[in-house]
């Protein structure tokens, strides 16, 4: 039987999917070999990017003035990618702080331009929350504003989109797709694959056309938004299979009713889960209401010292890689779109169980 994986990324995959990509790996259309094996550059490849591409923007409702592209390096090289791009003609940009991946996206900007640092991670009652942006000093001529939507390693999440003037722009790895969103509000959006798009390898930038002549001089022509845009993300040959991959995840959810049916079913589980540990004393979990992820839902156990023997409880009842991250340490739960609710349902039985068995 397949278990029930909480990995944080790479993280969970539909059954379907795999299912499909693996009737197709050695045969694909009757073509007599792997996609694997295609060149990118083939009119039976290029149908299937650009086949993913189209039902992309059905889902996230994209509007035509924003190029899609299909690119690699992962959320990490974007943090160098997005300043070579983006500063060029104003070198001043703003980056909210709230966690990790928000700090390391900021400290690979400082190489390139004058970063004005918004703190915005608070604690409310000895939960981590995130401020309130009267509270923010945003700057009156940044080229843009930065920030990570769902801290994937503190189960951080904003509430809502902050209010600019300036181009927005943001980190959806661990969010996207995970609930419906107006694009139109962002100057660029930005994704690893790996959580709620499809397997690592491949990464989504989804950028407004106007946006596309703000580049450095000095950038590496593979790194430039504006020469990927005009080469279908192809200035080097592409994640093939991930992007394939992306694609039949695509097809998945536009079957299975789209991002709204995809967010309503996610509140389910994000409420079954943090339910259950806010009624539990032998459980708690360290965000603030308003700003919990409904993605990766972190939590502690009552007693440190049965970390170990919980981990190594729940994988023998097929529930996987629910370790929180090195630096946090506890336990992490990340329910993306792939996670069933009967996945959450089994997690919350199990936790139940290991409760009253070591209350």
């Amino acid at each position: 039987m397949r278990a029930y994986n909480f990995c944080a990324g790479p993280a969970a995959l539909p059954t379907a999917v795999l299912e499909k990509a693996q009737a197709e790996l050695l045969d694909w259309h009757g073509k007599g070999l792997s996609i694997m094996e295609m060149s990118h550059r083939s009119s039976d490849y290029v149908a299937v990017a650009e086949k993913a591409e189209a039902d992309l923007r059905k889902l996230m409702n994209i509007p035509e003035n924003y190029k899609v592209l299909f690119l690699q390096g992962g959320a990490s090289l974007q943090f160098s990618a997005i300043p070579l791009n983006l500063l060029g003609k104003n070198s001043k940009a703003d980056y909210i702080h709230t966690g990790i991946w928000s700090e390391k996206a900021l400290k690979e900007a400082k190489r390139y331009g004058d970063i004005n640092v918004v703190e915005a991670g608070t604690s409310i009652n000895g939960k981590l929350a995130i401020t309130e942006q009267s509270t923010w000093n945003l700057s009156d001529d940044a080229a843009y504003v930065h920030y990570a939507d769902n801290e994937t390693i503190g189960g951080l999440q904003f509430a809502g989109i902050p209010e600019t003037d300036k181009p927005l722009v943001c980190d959806f790895s661990s969010s996207i797709l995970s609930a419906p969103l107006d694009v139109s509000k962002f100057g660029l959006i930005y994704a690893g694959a790996q959580k709620n798009i499809g397997p690592a390898g491949l990464t989504l930038v989804i950028i407004r056309e106007d946006l596309l002549d703000q580049a450095k001089p000095e950038i590496p022509s593979i790194l430039k938004y504006s020469d990927q845009a005009k080469n279908g993300s192809m200035v080097n040959t592409p994640s093939t299979y991930a992007w394939y991959l992306s694609g039949l995840v695509f097809e998945w959810l536009l079957e299975n009713g789209g991002v709204d049916a995809m967010h309503k079913v996610n509140l389910e589980k994000a409420k079954l889960l943090y339910g259950y540990i806010d009624a539990s004393d032998f459980y708690a979990n360290p965000i603030a209401e308003a700003n919990r992820s409904i993605m990766n839902v972190p939590f502690t156990l009552a007693k440190a010292e049965l970390e170990k023997q919980f981990l190594k409880e729940a994988e023998a009842n097929h529930l996987l890689n629910l370790a929180g991250h090195r630096s946090v340490g506890g336990m992490r739960a990340s329910i993306y779109n792939a996670v069933p609710l009967e996945g959450v349902q089994a997690l919350v039985n199990f936790m139940d169980d290991f409760a009253k068995r070591n209350a």
